[in-house]
C-alpha cells in the first residue's frame, strides 16, 4: 500500500512539475477547456432557472370561450354548466361573462375608451372565461380542452391565453437540446486538447522514457505521471470554468433584472446545483485522464 501511494505521489509530483515547465502552453490549454466549459455551464443555468418561471406563468392558464352572436342567454348558461360539468376536475372556474359588462371592462381603459366612443354599437361578443386548474402539464392540457370545445355549438371561437407559455417551453426545449450539444462539444474539446497536449509531452520526454524503460520501468509507471497531467488540467479548466460562469451571471441578471421587472416579475440566474457541478467536474476530470491515457499508450510504446 505504501508503496503504491509512493508511486502516486511520484506521478503527481512529476505532473505538476511539467505543468509548471510549460507554463503558456498549459494555462492556454486550461483557458481553452474553461471557455468551452463555461458555455454549457451558463446554459445549464438559464435553463434550470427558466423552468420555474414557465411553471410560475403557467400556473392557473385561463381560456376565453366567444360565443356565437345569436346565441340565446339560455344557450349559453347551458354551455356554461356543460363546461362544469364534463371537466370538473380540470377547472377551477367558469364565469359567464356578458358582453356590455365586458364593454364597461374596456371603457375603464384609458387606450380602449377613446376608441370605443366611436363606435356605433358595441362589436363585442358574449364570452365564458374558464380558469383551469394547476397540473404538471397546464399548457398541453389546456390545448387539448380548447381542441375539444372549439367543436361545440354555440362556440365561435376559443382563445387561449397562454399560448405565449406554450412557445416559451418549446423554446426551453430547444435549449436543453442545444446545452446537451454543447456539452458534447466540450467532451470533443476536452479529449483533443488533453490528447494533443500529452503526446507533445510524451515526445519531449521521449529519450528519458526509453531509459525509465531501460532501467526496468513498467508500462503503467510511465504513463501514470501524463494521465495526472489530463486530469490536473481537466481540474484546473473546470475551476476556471466555473469562475468565469460565476462572473458571467453578475451582468447577465442585472439586464435580466430590469427586463423582468418591467413585466412584474422575479427573475435571475442561478449556476446549477453543488452536486451537479461537481459531477460535471468529475466527468471533465475523467475525459482528461482518458485522452491521456490514450496518447501516451500510443506515443510511448518503442
Amino acid at each position: 500500500m505504501n508503496r503504491w501511494l509512493r508511486h502516486h505521489q511520484y506521478a503527481l509530483r512529476v505532473a505538476l512539475r511539467r505543468l509548471r515547465q510549460h507554463p503558456l502552453s498549459s494555462l492556454a490549454n486550461i483557458v481553452v477547456i474553461a471557455l468551452m466549459l463555461a458555455v454549457p455551464i451558463l446554459g445549464a443555468s438559464v435553463l434550470q432557472s427558466s423552468q420555474p418561471l414557465a411553471r410560475q406563468l403557467s400556473v392557473a392558464p385561463q381560456l376565453t370561450l366567444f360565443l356565437a352572436a345569436d346565441l340565446p342567454t339560455d344557450a349559453q348558461h347551458a354551455l356554461l354548466e356543460r363546461i362544469r360539468a364534463e371537466s370538473g376536475e380540470a377547472v377551477a372556474g367558469a364565469a359567464l361573462l356578458p358582453r356590455d359588462k365586458a364593454l364597461e371592462t374596456l371603457r375603464a381603459e384609458p387606450a380602449w375608451a377613446q376608441a370605443l366612443a366611436a363606435l356605433p354599437d358595441n362589436p363585442l361578443p358574449d364570452a365564458i372565461v374558464v380558469t383551469l386548474r394547476d397540473s404538471e402539464t397546464p399548457v398541453r392540457q389546456a390545448t387539448a380542452l380548447a381542441d375539444q370545445w372549439r367543436q361545440w355549438p354555440g362556440v365561435d371561437h376559443v382563445q387561449l391565453d397562454s399560448d405565449w407559455v406554450r412557445r416559451l417551453e418549446s423554446l426551453l426545449s430547444f435549449v436543453r437540446w442545444g446545452v446537451g450539444l454543447l456539452a458534447a462539444a466540450v467532451a470533443i474539446v476536452v479529449l483533443a486538447t488533453v490528447f494533443n497536449t500529452v503526446r507533445l509531452q510524451a515526445l519531449t520526454q521521449r529519450e528519458e522514457i526509453a531509459v525509465a524503460r531501460l532501467v526496468g520501468a513498467t508500462e503503467s509507471f510511465v504513463r501514470r505521471p501524463f494521465l495526472y497531467l489530463g486530469a490536473l488540467t481537466g481540474l484546473a479548466a473546470s475551476l476556471l470554468a466555473l469562475a468565469l460562469a460565476r462572473v458571467a451571471l453578475l451582468p447577465l441578471n442585472e439586464i435580466l433584472g430590469r427586463f423582468a421587472h418591467s413585466y412584474g416579475i422575479e427573475w435571475s440566474v442561478t449556476l446549477p446545483a453543488a452536486a451537479d457541478l461537481a459531477l460535471a467536474g468529475v466527468v471533465v476530470v475523467i475525459l482528461g485522464a482518458a485522452a491521456a491515457r490514450l496518447s501516451v499508450t500510443r506515443r510511448t510504446r518503442f
